[in-house]
């Protein structure tokens, strides 16, 4: 079989997106696919990017060429994005007829790339793996204006879309309640499935030497309860809660170790220190290989996400953390994928923003109760496990594919009956375009 992953990243670099359409990728290689990558030169974090395979290696990586201007200002980012639509779009439309492409949403709307292809070659099927919501995400954050012009645009081009995609992807319920009650014909209710981003089982064996990060004793970590943050602090993650608990908890020795970058860093930054809280700690990226022995000097793992976002977003933080068995203190509105977790696996507590109360308890508590702690850090492996590490969550995307290609047989415009399947854990499939009501309009990670 023909397969093709569009995403603006690809490994090595250290975006999720990237990791995830890798591993996806070299899965279907070992089927014996045929797989090809449409990326983007540049990188999510400006880095050396390891010399390509030959173009006869499956898979085959198509690197094309970007400003990679970055991401300090809008303008920078739209200059790179428009490339990228321009040259992967060239790129696909060449390429042989493959028989799944497979879009991601990093640009938002690459996937009409894929459409285009399938234009040319009508037998080809397109899945939209969906990451983030836009104009939503854009809207909710206050990028875009509710109801601007750009946004209208947008909902235009998202009902456009999904009356010619094949197949759904989303990472929970909200984002798929959300999706398909705006934008799923009402002739042909596009299928869906549900399945969590993942972490490679293979990089968080159970048995295994707890090497510790070789920076933690120069930080001074060595001796203190760490809660960790590790990854992007976007529009879409609120710290106003958690700096207050840390504020509580100055005097004691509980250390925030932030390790990552973002949109709200300097914000992050400059609270901190304007309420001199030494025991807030920053560092920048660390490369992905890295990442096990940061976490192995945690005691606890954070996760945040604003109300505003809900379904829109879906943090992509929770599955390392729960393959390194840490328990999770998550902050944010309830039934996100993260407050999903908690309440199915019992593996940390869920809170609300302006719980300072409850967060400076938890932490206590954890700290203070080593039995709690260690049965919570059980459960966080517990949990990843049995839905959020690849072994998982592979041979759901592979369930799709066949799905998808057993119905190639079918027109174009039939009606598919709604359908609803269990893989176990949180991965459900269904082409019910019906959104529970309630869930779809306070809807990013």
């Amino acid at each position: 079989m023909r397969l093709t992953i569009i995403n603006q990243f690809y490994k090595p670099d250290i975006s999720p997106t990237a990791q995830l359409a890798a591993s996806l990728a070299e899965h279907r290689v070992k089927l014996k696919d045929e797989v090809r990558i449409i990326a983007s030169a540049g990188g999510y974090v400006p880095q050396e990017v390891a010399a390509e395979p030959s173009m006869f290696d499956n898979p085959r990586i198509h690197r094309i060429w970007s400003p990679n201007l970055g991401k300090s200002s809008k303008l920078r980012r739209c200059i790179d994005y428009g490339v990228f639509y321009l040259l992967a779009a060239w790129n696909v439309a060449i390429l042989p007829r493959q028989d799944i492409i497979i879009a991601l949403t990093t640009p938002p709307f690459i996937v009409w790339a894929a459409l285009l292809h399938k234009f040319l070659h009508p037998w080809t099927r397109v899945i939209l793996w969906n990451m983030d919501c836009y104009p939503e995400a854009a809207e909710r954050t206050g990028v875009l204006r509710d109801g601007s012009r750009a946004s209208r645009f947008m909902r235009w081009m998202n009902r456009k879309l999904f009356g010619r995609i094949d197949h759904l992807i989303v990472l929970d319920s909200a984002m798929r309640d959300l999706l398909l009650s705006q934008y799923s014909p009402p002739r042909r209710p596009v299928p869906s499935t549900i399945i969590p981003n993942w972490e490679p089982a293979a990089m968080f064996p159970l048995v295994r030497e707890k090497r510790r990060w070789a920076e933690a004793e120069k930080l001074g970590l060595s001796d203190q309860f760490v809660v960790l943050y590790l990854g992007n602090t976007g529009y879409g993650h609120q710290f106003e809660t958690v700096l207050d608990a840390a504020e509580q908890l100055r005097d004691e020795k509980v250390t925030f170790f932030f390790v990552g970058g973002g949109s709200r860093w300097d914000d992050i930054r400059r609270d901190a220190e304007k309420r001199g809280l030494g025991n807030v700690l920053m560092h920048g990226y660390v490369p992905k290989e890295e990442t096990p022995t940061v976490m192995a000097g945690a005691d606890c793992a954070l996760i945040t996400l604003r109300d505003i976002v809900l379904g829109v977003m879906s943090p992509s933080k929770l599955h390392a953390n729960l393959a390194a068995g840490l328990p999770i203190l998550y902050v944010g509105p309830r039934g996100s994928n993260v407050d999903d977790a908690i309440v199915q696996f019992n593996c940390g507590a869920s809170l609300r923003h302006g719980d300072v109360d409850g967060v400076v308890k938890f932490i206590r508590q954890l700290k203070a109760d080593r039995a709690r702690h260690l049965a919570l850090r059980q459960a966080a492996r517990a949990a990843f496990d049995a839905a959020y590490c690849d072994t998982h969550t592979l041979p759901a995307f592979d369930r799709v594919i066949d799905e998808v290609l057993r119905r190639r047989s079918e027109p174009p415009t039939a009606r598919h009956e709604p359908s609803h399947k269990s893989d176990g854990g949180p991965i459900r499939m269904t082409s019910d375009a019906t959104a529970p009501s309630g869930r779809a309009a306070s809807d990013v990670a």
